[in-house]
């Protein structure tokens, strides 16, 4: 499920956003990608907060990092490792919590990590492409526009938002916008670039429960958003065990 190392080039990438500390769905999007016979891991950050795995999460990125995993960092990450966080006040709360579950090498390990990673005409940021530390949300059409003029990479691969979309544009074009299928595989021309916005591994925003990663094919340049079952009431049980707010929790059942 890594790199193959031997000179054979890439072929399907398995991309990350959002864990969130939600074990049993990224141990869900894991084991798909296994069966996909992904070759590269990427996770585009927010791997802690809000969810009750917040350890277990880390660990296992980077176990896959020391592998030959891609990891940048997110908000969520730079809040638990910095000890500070501009958020609402559930945010903070699960950020204060979720600093207490980890040792200082586990926030020593997200407070080092990139905020971007550029490979073969590939950007991947946990936010937008402009500014990547201000961490701004690449929600519309003028949001992927800014993403866009930031860099020339082909494809720029974010999360941030909890909602899967997809952004491409002619060069000298304003960016249009269209709402990915779950499964259904989409090509990304070869004259336009891309912004690519994962939805949530651990904490889906889009109406649709089911965790969510991308896979995407290097040779055939299409992406498809994966949509995965897990067992959504064992994460609640752990969420309301730890004494986390209870909405964390329930937003769970009903994707949003």
């Amino acid at each position: 499920m890594l790199a193959p190392g031997d000179g054979r080039p890439l072929l399907q990438i398995g991309l990350f956003a959002d864990i969130h500390g939600n074990a049993e769905a990224f141990d869900a999007c894991l084991a798909a990608a296994r069966e996909a016979g992904v070759e590269r891991l990427v996770f585009l950050g927010d791997i802690v907060g809000y969810g009750p795995d917040p350890a277990q999460a880390l660990d296992r990125v980077a176990e896959l990092a020391q592998g030959g995993a891609v990891v940048v960092q997110g908000n969520h990450d730079e809040a638990v490792a910095a000890d500070t966080c501009a958020m609402s006040s559930t945010a903070r709360r699960a950020i204060d919590w979720t600093r207490e579950q980890l040792g200082p090498a586990q926030r020593e390990f997200l407070r080092a990590l990139p905020l971007t990673h550029a490979e073969d005409g590939r950007l991947y940021v946990h936010a937008s492409a402009r500014e990547p530390a201000a961490w701004t949300y690449v929600h519309d059409r003028a949001d992927a526009d800014k993403s866009l003029a930031a860099t020339d990479a082909f494809v720029t691969f974010c999360g941030h938002t909890h909602v899967p979309a997809l952004f491409h544009a002619l060069t000298g074009r304003p960016a249009s916008h269209f709402h990915p299928q779950p499964g259904k595989t989409v090509p990304l021309s070869k004259l336009r670039r891309h912004v690519v916005v994962l939805g949530a591994v651990g904490q889906p925003r889009d109406r649709n429960p089911r965790a969510c990663w991308g896979l995407y094919d290097t040779a055939e340049r299409t992406i498809a958003m994966r949509r995965e079952p897990y067992d959504i009431e064992a994460t609640v049980r752990k969420i309301n065990a730890a004494g986390l707010p209870e909405w964390l929790g329930e937003r769970l059942f009903h994707g949003r």
